[in-house]
């Protein structure tokens, strides 16, 4: 019997898979630790430190309507 594929669960990624997701379609590159730096700044994770990216690109939208920018720089030119 063939082995089946991993798969990648976008509710649970540890933060290297996360990484290499978000690198991938996202056009820049993401690495562990902006995702560290992102959670110890008070992005949601799961109870076991796994990333959920729905509830993740949802804190960078309310970030990002704040007007803070991924180094915490003011995105609205005030």
């Amino acid at each position: 019997m063939d082995d089946p594929k991993p798969t990648l669960n976008p509710g649970a990624l540890s933060l290297a898979d996360a990484a290499k997701v978000l690198s991938a379609a996202g056009g820049q590159r993401v690495t562990i630790e902006m995702l560290e730096e992102d959670v110890a700044a008070g992005a949601p994770t799961n109870a076991d430190g796994t990333l959920n990216l729905l509830h993740y690109a949802a804190w960078l939208n309310a970030k990002s309507a704040e007007g803070e920018t991924r180094r915490g720089e003011d995105s609205r030119g005030d």
